[in-house]
């Protein structure tokens, strides 16, 4: 993180010469002038004991954590600028276009963001920006620190974004003024409430409806209300209890108004201020006046609530000066200008005035309507502090009881209590190979040399899985490009951390005390359905290629990478884009430009049942002692998105879970208590049930079950694919009297032999993973859309234009399968109108019987099992169930 803090004034007050951008890679100038105006200067080496600084770290209360999030192309990266620019790490005529956030090279290139970055601002806010009794009531000086994430907005990144949710306490959501709120603005702002992260709202790129549409006042004012109440629609449909109420209003300074290309913003309490002292009202009643129906009557100067819309105060008194200031400068009317700048106390240097159209309309609104002080002051007075948050988001994110030292060390947000740290996300460092841990501290303060408990997220409280005690190498704050190394950092702030990314794998919970429990695991939107088989081109890159895959799956929250039985490495991605991202880095960074053979993107199917089993499967053990009656039926769809949204967990109490089970899906309640299992991998969506009655040593064979219904859940009978949706149920057992005769050998092969015959009988299908795409695109673009779509099986089911634009919003289902160069196919069809974008949705049935000779046995199955090393044909029945 870039970390700031306030310029030394030493003895000497001689004017310093242009210093040079502390980044090192882009030699730009700063003027001094335009630091000390920041009031804040970047840290250089070894300057890291200034007290300020130090000192506001431990002020808990003083500190924001915050993440910018948005859809993709909606301005953060750029908005961001403008507040790193006010700390003078760069000069504000360059704000909007550096783009300081986009660290990578690929990045700059794209115009995307891909990783997240965070930043920390030190500032120091006036008493004429936010008066005395604005400030919040347990503030102590006027400093604060904001440690600022910059997340990517495009969807197959969304894994960054719950990354940086984690660890921030509010969020900055930005929408365009134009686009409005799309799929993906929903869709972070569900995952940020989610996470109980309390969200302002900035209404972004102001600067395209003032010059390119030149939408008349009214519009822009009806275009601002829509926007709003639609995010408030969100906030109110995904919002948690606990938070109260999250929505946003203009009038209350939730909402600012910004163009972060040129740099400026404002709120209606910055107006409010401007007028208040005019209008001889107090502030809180001018903001009220400003949004919402009411007139100003200039001939009478009087206030109504109901008038001509050129009366309407926000058009008058807000967006009239700006747009007066727009055409002024556009037209080059200087006479006007100078007018404007006595009256509205706008001070103009003499280079300033020298420059033309739109470098004058940019330096003008920045020196008038500075983007950071709207969002610092958005941020300090609405944004919640570290010891505020912990209060309602320590239930959320701490799975022990809530009365341990770590819970209330949360809570209170003690720097003296036990350590509990969160890594979410691990970042490459300089050295080939090795990460950094970024983190949070939530509770206690981190110390480089302490040994710590190092919990992953496999790890159970009591086992000693995924559990190391090591002790920390070192402690380092991120300042951009270049890490700083300090003695400790106290809670509420976030830190990188050497030496524990040989234990962790992409998250973990770090803590000092013995009984500690981890913080909840990240539950992410979009999940890796996109798979593509990678082999060395040089056999003897194959150590390479390994250690590469390790290092790409630690870079990359969503990455899932497997070897198949066949040998084969399978790197899994969130979609097409991501997986792009994710092959390049693997070949460029981590195997050092060693050539790679990549196979066709394969999908990942998953196996169900349709019916429930007619009679009883059986199978008998190898000695012919044992035998085991089981059955299948499906789950439904809504219970099966139920146990993948974690709704119903194998932690939950088997009574509360039995009931709820009985009376919304009527199942046995006997049965229904008796759940031995979820799989694959503890949570899947298949359950395994006891709904026997009275039978002997059935206690003793549950382990071998349960090790036979893993491993049949991870690899069906149809293809090997998982299975989803299926609910196995003993029915009866017999078993031989003497144990020796039915040990884990005995039970593990017949359990897994019966449930595929269960399977086999209950009329097996495949499941397909399906893309929601959203496409904006105008009219005459609709033909080639639906035709697209048409040849990829796709279908539309929703279609509705954007009230005050030529653009429509198209949305349909799309399978993963054939989403393959759909965006260059879309493109093509349709001269490059149409913008898709594509997320994980659902999974759907395929339709025809994989049992039955066709398309889908012959050419689909027979490929996914050719590809694994399988036989082609799907083995018979009775190689699984036996006769008495």
């Amino acid at each position: 993180l870039v970390f700031l803090s306030k310029e030394r004034r030493g003895p000497s007050s001689s004017p310093s010469p242009p210093s040079l951008c502390p980044c090192g890679a882009c030699e730009e100038r700063i003027e001094p002038a335009a630091a000390a105006r920041g009031r804040s200067k970047v840290f250089q080496d070894g300057e890291l004991h200034d007290p300020s600084a130090e000192a506001i770290m431990d002020k808990p209360k003083s500190i924001r954590n915050m993440s910018v999030i948005a859809h993709v192309d909606h301005g953060k990266s750029t908005l961001t600028d403008s507040l790193v620019a006010a700390c003078g790490i760069i000069a504000m005529a360059n704000a909007g276009d550096t783009r300081l956030t986009d660290t990578r090279a690929d990045e700059a290139e794209r115009g995307i963001t891909i990783k997240s970055t965070g930043i920390s601002l030190y500032n120091e806010v006036s008493a004429e920006d936010i008066a005395d009794d604005k400030l919040p009531k347990d503030t102590d000086g006027r400093e604060f620190l904001i440690n600022l994430i910059d997340s990517p907005g495009h969807v197959d990144f969304s894994a960054e974004v719950t990354a940086a949710l984690r660890i921030t306490d509010g969020a900055l959501v930005v929408v365009d003024c134009i686009d409005g709120v799309s799929v993906q603005t929903e869709t972070v702002l569900r995952q940020a409430l989610g996470e109980r992260i309390k969200p302002v709202v900035t209404i972004n790129k102001l600067d395209r409806g003032f010059l390119e549409l030149q939408l008349d006042w009214e519009s822009m004012y009806t275009g601002f209300v829509k926007h709003v109440e639609n995010i408030n629609v969100i906030i109110s449909t995904y919002r948690d209890e606990a938070m109260g109420d999250l929505q946003v209003y203009p009038e209350k300074g939730t909402v600012g108004f910004s163009a972060g290309l040129h740099g400026w913003a404002f709120t209606l309490p910055m107006f409010a201020r401007m007028y208040a002292k005019k209008f001889g009202v107090s502030e809180d009643k001018m903001v009220e006046r400003l949004w919402g129906d009411n007139y100003f009557i200039p001939a009478e100067k009087k206030w109504t609530k109901s008038g001509d819309s050129a009366n309407r105060a926000f058009n008058m008194f807000v967006l009239d000066p700006i747009g007066k200031i727009f055409s002024a400068c556009m037209n080059d009317q200087m006479d006007k200008l100078n007018k404007m700048f006595t009256s509205l106390n706008i001070k103009m240097g003499k280079e300033d005035l020298e420059l033309q159209g739109k470098q004058l309309l940019k330096r003008t609104m920045q020196r008038w309507l500075p983007a950071h002080k709207a969002l610092l002051e958005m941020m300090i007075l609405n944004l919640p502090s570290p010891a505020q948050a912990g209060k309602y988001r320590t239930e959320l994110l701490y799975t022990g009881p809530q009365d341990d030292p770590c819970a209330m060390g949360m809570k209170n947000c003690d720097p003296a209590a036990p350590l509990m740290l969160y890594v979410s996300k691990m970042v490459p460092t300089s050295d080939k190979g090795r990460f950094f841990a970024f983190g949070r501290v939530f509770s206690g303060t981190i110390m480089a040399g302490h040994k710590l408990r190092i919990m992953g997220p496999n790890f159970v409280p009591g086992k000693k899985e995924d559990l190391f005690q090591k002790s920390i190498q070192r402690v380092v704050l991120f300042m951009g490009r270049k890490q700083e190394p300090v003695e400790s950092v106290p809670v509420g702030n976030t830190c990188g951390l050497v030496g524990v990314d040989q234990f962790l794998i992409k998250t973990g919970t770090l803590s000092s005390y013995e009984d500690a429990f981890p913080m909840k695991d990240m539950k992410f939107s979009v999940s890796p359905v996109v798979r593509c088989a990678v082999e060395p081109k040089n056999p003897q890159d194959l150590p390479k290629l390994v250690e590469g895959l390790k290092r790409l799956a630690k870079s990359d929250p969503m990455v899932v990478i497997s070897i198949e039985e066949s040998g084969e490495h399978i790197v899994a991605g969130a979609g097409e884009l991501h997986m792009e991202i994710c092959l390049k880095d693997l070949q460029d960074d981590y195997m050092n430009g060693a050539p790679l053979k990549i196979s066709d993107p394969v999908v990942s199917y998953r196996e169900t049942v349709t019916e429930e089993t007619e009679g009883e499967c059986m199978s008998k053990s190898p000695n012919k002692h044992n035998r085991l009656y089981f059955k299948a039926l499906p789950l439904g769809d809504e219970l099966t998105n139920k146990i993948d949204a974690g709704d119903i967990t194998p932690r939950d109490d088997f009574k509360a879970r039995g009931r709820v089970l009985a009376d919304d899906y009527g199942w046995d309640v006997d049965v229904a208590r008796k759940i031995w299992a979820f799989g694959p991998d503890v949570v899947g969506p298949n359950l395994i049930c006891d709904a026997t009655k009275a039978v002997q040593y059935l206690s003793e064979i549950k382990d071998s079950v349960v090790a036979g219904f893993n491993w049949v859940t991870k690899e069906g009978v149809i293809a090997e694919e998982n299975m989803r949706g299926i609910c196995f149920q003993v029915l009866d057992v017999t078993m031989h009297a003497d144990a020796i005769h039915r040990g884990g050998g005995q039970i593990i092969p017949t359990a897994r032999r019966v449930m595929y015959a269960a399977e086999y009988i209950s009329g097996p299908r495949l499941m397909e993973p399906m893309f929601l795409v959203e496409i904006q695109c105008p009219e005459s673009a609709m033909g080639g859309i639906y035709s697209t779509l048409n040849r990829r099986r796709g279908h539309v089911f929703e279609e509705n234009q954007r009230p005050g634009t030529p653009l429509y919003n198209v949305k349909a289902y799309l399978p993963v399968s054939e989403s393959f160069g759909f965006d260059s196919d879309l493109r093509a069809q349709t001269g490059g109108q149409a913008f898709p974008q594509c997320v994980f949705d659902h999974w759907q049935l395929v339709m025809g019987d994989p049992l039955v000779e066709g398309k889908l046995r012959d050419e689909v199955i027979a490929g996914i099992r050719k590809r694994k090393g399988l036989s082609a044909e799907i083995p018979p029945l009775d190689r699984y169930k036996d006769k008495l």
